[in-house]
This record gives C-alpha cells, structure tokens and sequence, in this order.
C-alpha cells in the first residue's frame, strides 16, 4: 500500500516536470516589440531568461522543503531507534 502512493507521488511528479519542458513564456508587449523587431535570436534569448527567472523559485522551494522533509524523517528515526 505505501509502495502504491510512492508511484503515485513520483508519476505526478515527472508528468508535472515533463509538462513544463515545452513552455515558452513571454507577456505580450515583449511579445509584441521582439516580433516587431525581427531578431529570432534575441527573441529566444529573452525566452530562455523568463523561463530561467521562473525556474529559480520553484527550485528553491523544492530544495528547503526537501531539507525539511529529511530533516523530520532523520530526526524520526532517531527517536525510534
């Protein structure tokens, strides 16, 4: 039973990672000036920085929760011990 719900944690874990990888994210008025523009490569580059901004947080939210998370399991242990 415990087994069941770990694959269900990680399978909606890699289909949420997997749903992001085709993102490309830009408001409108960069949108709009870098079309205007023409220039593809500067276009990709402001795209590649949005998702990079974007990334930055959820990483660091993952991290602190995952210490958190070890943190209360190693401490469980030891007093099970």
């Amino acid at each position: 039973m415990h087994n069941k719900k770990n694959t269900k944690y990680i399978l909606f874990l890699l289909l949420t990672a997997y749903s992001t990888l085709q993102t490309y994210s830009q408001c409108a008025m960069c949108r709009a000036v870098l079309e205007s523009e023409g220039s593809i490569a500067k276009a990709e580059g402001i795209n590649d920085g949005i998702i990079y901004l974007m990334a930055i947080p959820y990483l660091l939210v993952f991290t602190i929760g995952y210490i958190i998370y070890w943190q209360f399991f190693r401490k469980r242990k030891k007093n099970l011990q």
